[in-house]
């Protein structure tokens, strides 16, 4: 990453970005085994609890609508860090929540505060990095957010049930502020004496016209909703369930199962850079998407659930393959305003999942779960197809209009 004693945002280490994307990531993951410990001290129903669960991503997502051009505008890890403080601040909070309403509170503001980490964060990289490298780096930086992905559920499984939920709130705000104040002390007085963008940033309606205005950017929020609907909020999550409704699986088996698309997708953050000097982009997104059909075809035909286990693993790497390339796309979308960029993609990619986990349901209930993952699988090929042509061509540059 290259030097610049005039802007101190370029003394932050990779590391530490990863760590604060790792807290604010783990508040999606947190309550997963923890609800019905939520729902029984304060006397409702696990569905009753669910709304803690809403309430979180959904300001997680629609903030990211106003957070990318304020990132522009102020400066994308001036907010981002920020915005990380103050999740620490609500997620500590909810540890002393004393009834359902006030955590639900706790929880929104904590989501809202978590949805401009990644995405400012990740336009940030696309600032200072250079695009040659850009991919490796976003890979190295996807570790933490591959771990809350891997990790925070089990730790907040074991941890809550020895000591109760609330130590698990309690320690990932703990970590959170941690993180939060590293970033405030790389960065010193820029955190909060760093003026304006003069030509940075525009108002919200204006920055998203002029990303929907470009054929790059049509491109960018179209395959991030397909990517959304079909696979983060389509086919992922619905894994354990087959696992446990199919073969009968205990939840925790399950879980354990799951966690292995976590170990595929850890070992493409230490494989990116190779992978995109061997490949290429075009290349790469291709095989990543080739991958992905492969393995939820496989999830069809599994004959058994220890088949699963190695598919996971295999779809972990396939996907970030797919996903890595994307996520590099956007930083260079609309470059003068990347925070946006980033944001759209973010919002558009949230869309998806919430409309895609909405379909499968559906699916699984009127074709069952084989036929649902085949049916994906057949989509997420269709769409690494489709979504190669917005990759430029080697010397070439995809038309802005």
């Amino acid at each position: 990453m290259p030097a610049d004693p005039s802007r101190p945002a370029l003394l932050v280490p990779i590391g530490l970005l990863a760590f604060a994307s790792y807290t604010t990531g783990s508040g999606m993951r947190v309550l997963d085994p923890l609800l019905p410990m939520v729902a029984a001290e304060f006397a409702v129903p696990v569905s009753g609890a669910a709304w803690l669960v809403a309430g979180f991503l959904l300001p997680y997502g629609l903030g990211q609508l106003g957070f990318g051009p304020l990132g522009d505008r102020y400066g994308k890890l001036r907010v981002a860090c920020l915005a990380v403080v103050a999740y620490a601040v609500f997620t500590l909070a909810s540890a002393l929540a004393g009834g359902l309403n006030p955590l639900t509170v706790l929880r929104a503001l904590a989501g809202l505060a978590a949805g401009a980490v990644i995405p400012l964060l990740i336009a940030h990289l696309g600032d200072v990095v250079p695009y040659a490298e850009r991919q490796a780096v976003l890979g190295r930086f996807g570790t933490g957010m591959v771990m809350a992905q891997l990790l925070t559920g089990p730790v907040a499984g074991v941890l809550g049930g020895a000591a109760g939920w609330r130590s698990v709130f309690l320690l990932l705000g703990v970590l959170a502020l941690v993180a939060g104040g590293l970033l405030v002390w790389r960065l010193g007085r820029a955190v909060l004496t760093a003026p304006a963008q003069p030509t940075g940033g525009q108002r919200t309606l204006e920055a998203y016209a002029g990303l929907l205005g470009r054929r790059a950017g049509r491109w960018l929020v179209l395959v991030a909703f397909g990517n959304g609907f079909l696979l983060f909020g389509g086919a992922f999550p619905f894994v354990g369930s087959y696992l446990i409704q199919d073969f009968h699986l205990s939840t925790w088996l399950a879980g354990l199962v799951v966690a292995g698309f976590g170990i595929g997708a850890f070992g493409y953050t230490r494989l990116a850079r190779r992978l995109v000097g061997y490949f290429g982009e075009r290349r790469l997104l291709l095989r990543g998407g080739i991958g992905v059909a492969l393995g939820l075809g496989g999830l069809a035909l599994a004959p058994s659930w220890p088949w699963v286990v190695a598919l996971q693993v295999w779809l972990g790497m396939a996907f970030y393959m797919f996903h890595g390339v994307l996520q590099a796309r956007a930083t260079e979308v609309l470059p003068e305003a990347r925070g946006t960029a980033m944001a759209g993609f973010a919002l558009s990619l949230f869309l998806g999942q919430s409309v895609g986990s909405l379909a499968f349901g559906l699916g699984i209930a009127l074709i069952g779960y084989p036929a649902a993952f085949a049916v994906a699988g057949v989509g997420a090929l269709a769409l690494a197809v489709w979504a190669r042509t917005g990759i430029p061509v080697k010397g070439k540059a995809v038309p802005a209009g």
